[in-house]
């Protein structure tokens, strides 16, 4: 569904080809499913902590959503896309404008943190603790007694304070995506205040290096475009830098090794600093150190760190600032039972975007496991805007034909 329904949007995209839609769109308000959609942070999700003006990795009309064209909106906020990419400001703008446009506003419900999903028996869901949403969506449609799931969580006000609340709904989508839980290296000292996680505290040390409160190098693990993010935002800011990957840099694994010149040229330029000034301080980027084929060994309260070589097996002790451990994130799935893993590829691991999807039908993306649970995008490794749209479409699609008793309740999904 994912790639049928991105072919139809934009056709030959893959060939960069620039072609019309070969959808149209027409609202139906008849079709309208009651829903919820619960987000710990702003509408528009994890683009809202990415630093503003990075680029996307896809073209800008790549990230647009059905019956709203983002070079249109673009236009009336009079501005351009830089090699047919946007700033991560823009398209966090976009979705909050999208859903506002479309009259979407009144079904998010911003600030909310779930803390548990469960299944419950059929008399739970008719009890007093039901929310009002609840009840408009009991009496707008009839609960499935066998497929009713409870919904816990909390919501945080402007003052502080939390309260609590219980949803009782027939069917769940999950849709966390996967910058909720940072990878970590699992080396000792990483908790050390210095050791972060993600690139939000970079602006911080930043302010303090031209201050010169602190000279040692910033740290940055990873060889990937996140790490390469922070590379350029440190070394725009002559900040020192000591770059730390795993791979060489002509693996193949390599993300830049796959990316066209011509589309990417600032990641191509981290690219050529990772080459040009390996292992070595003389070279035409001063103040950037790449260390390809290191790992790290651990971290000391005096803000030094351990690396080593991985060929030679040989150590050395650097001076840091700040260590910024960019290797990759994780879906937070807590408020499942056992955190999910009955529900991905191999129950054994947690879920994982790329190595250990959630298992779902490839016509409905409900999850084989679980009757009435449904999860898109990242979750089932549509990591792209272009395909998790075919999820959504999918799972609408399964919904409304449930509600007009179109899909056999006992049928066993199809796994993909």
């Amino acid at each position: 569904m994912a790639v049928l329904f991105d072919s139809l949007l934009h056709p030959d995209a893959d060939l960069g080809v620039s072609m019309d839609s070969m959808l149209s769109w027409k609202l139906e308000s008849g079709h309208y499913i009651p829903h919820l959609v619960l987000g710990k942070g702003p509408l528009g999700g994890a683009w809202h902590s990415i630093e503003g003006s990075m680029f996307t990795l896809s073209l800008g009309d790549w990230m647009e959503l059905p019956d709203l064209p983002f070079r249109d909106w673009m236009r009336v906020k009079r501005r351009c896309l830089r090699n047919d990419r946007a700033t991560t400001a823009d398209i966090a703008q976009y979705y909050q404008h999208y859903a506002t446009a479309k009259g979407l506003r009144e079904n998010f419900v911003c600030g909310t943190v779930v803390t548990s999903v469960r299944r419950v028996s059929p008399s739970c869901g008719e009890g007093e603790e039901a929310t009002d949403h609840a009840a408009d969506a009991q009496a707008s449609r009839q609960f499935t007694r066998t497929n009713l799931f409870e919904v816990n969580g909390y919501s945080k006000a402007k003052d502080g304070s939390e309260k609590a609340f219980c949803i009782y709904a027939e069917n769940v989508v999950l849709a966390t995506g996967t910058y909720d839980s940072p990878a970590w290296l699992e080396v000792n000292g990483e908790d050390l205040p210095f050791v972060y996680h993600t690139t939000s505290e970079l602006e911080q040390t930043l302010k303090e290096q031209e201050t010169g409160v602190n000279l040692d190098p910033i740290l940055i693990v990873g060889g990937g475009l996140t790490a390469a993010d922070a590379v350029i935002s440190a070394h725009h800011s002559n900040a020192p830098i000591i770059h730390v990957f795993r791979r060489g840099v002509t693996d193949p694994g390599l993300i830049f090794n796959q990316l066209p010149k011509v589309m990417y040229p600032e990641y191509h330029k981290v690219h050529q600093m990772m080459t040009q000034q390996s292992c070595t301080t003389t070279g035409p980027y001063q103040g950037y150190l790449s260390l390809p084929k290191h790992r790290v060994v651990s971290f000391t309260p005096d803000r030094k760190c351990i690396l080593q070589d991985m060929g030679s097996g040989e150590r050395r002790a650097f001076n840091i600032s700040m260590a910024l451990i960019l290797i990759g994130s994780n879906p937070n799935l807590t408020f499942l039972p056992d955190q999910g893993r009955s529900l991905a590829a191999d129950t054994e691991l947690p879920v994982n975007s790329k190595r250990n999807p959630v298992v779902v039908d490839c016509r409905t993306y409900e999850c084989a496991q679980e009757r009435g649970l449904y999860a898109l995008g990242p979750l089932v490794g549509d990591n792209f805007v272009r395909f998790l749209q075919g999820g959504a479409l999918a799972i609408t699609s399964a919904l409304t034909k449930d509600r007009h008793g179109q899909r056999p309740i006992h049928s066993q999904p199809t796994v993909s």
